[in-house]
């Protein structure tokens, strides 16, 4: 693929997920994955390194443009939340990431097949649930703080071995087991998700797998350009579309996509 082709290719392919993320308040990586594997066709460690990237990018953008409209002593007002699913996400990154070096590409497959359906199933479950900030899950502080860590452990191993944000996964846990407002539990979880991606992308550093950011820095470059003007215009188009039907009709989608790329891949 010659740079001119994989850039285009690259950026319309990263600004398409990026309006369709942006259109429900995420920033798309669930979707980027099996693009990367199906279409431009990296093993699939490079992938997940690439989606690393392309994250930890998009995040950091998305994180100074919420700073604009979430202030700043909001988020440290909540800064127990943040320390509490860090405690938990750092490890579980670390962890995740340095296992996905190691195992065989046929156990990373089905393993991020196994999560990409969970993935799936949970934006399901979100279109039939709408989740608000009320009363905390567990009222007591000790519980609630131990659950948090599990929570986080959890979620920094998804976002390690996928290469993503997490927030699919943050914001229902902010939402519900510390009951704040959906709108400031998305700029929480950006707060949870930059840190914890650095850490899995510091890990996947001793991985050979690595130097597919400079073998495809043209797709990397183009590909995050392109997910964050679609996320910028996803976000401005936000609430045009019904969210609940958006959300269902995209864990469809995921689940699809999921399912025809991951599925039948095989090993090394």
């Amino acid at each position: 693929m010659n740079e001119v082709n994989g850039g285009a290719r690259g950026f319309a392919a990263g600004s398409l997920i990026g309006v369709l993320g942006g259109l429900i308040g995420l920033g798309g990586a669930e979707f980027r994955l099996p693009v990367l594997v199906g279409v431009f066709r990296p093993d699939t460690l490079q992938a997940v390194i690439l989606n690393k990237a392309m994250s930890l990018v998009v995040v950091a953008a998305a994180l100074l443009f919420r700073l604009k409209t979430i202030p700043v002593d909001l988020l440290f007002s909540h800064a127990g939340v943040v320390l509490n699913l860090l405690a938990g996400s750092l490890i579980g990154a670390w962890w995740a990431a340095g296992h996905a070096m190691t195992m065989s590409r046929l156990w990373l497959n089905r393993i991020i097949l196994i999560l990409l359906i969970g993935l799936a199933a949970v934006m399901l479950s979100e279109s039939l649930l709408s989740a608000h900030g009320s009363a905390p899950l567990i009222a007591t502080a000790g519980p609630r703080f131990v659950a948090g860590l599990v929570a986080g452990l959890g979620i920094g191993m998804v976002a390690a071995l996928l290469g993503v944000a997490g927030g699919e996964l943050l914001i229902p846990t902010i939402v519900i087991l510390f009951g704040l407002d959906v709108r400031v539990a998305g700029s929480l979880s950006l707060c949870i998700s930059l840190p914890t991606m650095i850490v899995g992308f510091a890990r996947y550093r001793q991985s050979n797998a690595f130097a597919v950011l400079s073998a495809e820095r043209t797709l990397l470059k183009w590909m995050s350009a392109g997910s964050i003007v679609g996320a910028a215009l996803g976000g401005l188009a936000l609430g045009l579309v019904p969210t609940q039907a958006l959300t269902a009709g995209l864990g469809v989608i995921l689940l699809i996509s999921a399912i025809k790329t991951f599925a039948h891949a095989r090993g090394d």
